[in-house]
């Protein structure tokens, strides 16, 4: 698997060259986990990530989507959400 590199910063995954994800293993997903995907997510200029904490009972409990505000109007309309 190929590592992607945005200058220093390092993406975990990149799914389908659209969704980034970033894995954690923390008691608690911090403001902080958010804002590095966040940049990830603008360095790249990908729509899409999630992040991922393998630290849960469940792993459902554990996901957290993360739209990238350039892309937040484009991906409602695709999803038939008005409310943005």
């Amino acid at each position: 698997m190929a590592c992607i590199w945005i200058q220093f910063y390092r993406i975990d995954l990149l799914v389908e060259d659209t969704v980034i994800v970033e894995l954690k293993c923390v008691e608690a997903l911090l403001p902080i986990h958010k804002a590095q995907l966040l940049t990830y997510l603008r360095l790249a200029n990908k729509p899409l990530g999630l992040l991922l904490n393998f630290h849960v009972v469940h792993l459902r409990d554990g996901i957290k989507r993360v739209i990238n505000n350039k892309y937040r109007k484009a991906i409602a309309a695709a999803q038939g959400d008005n409310s943005i």
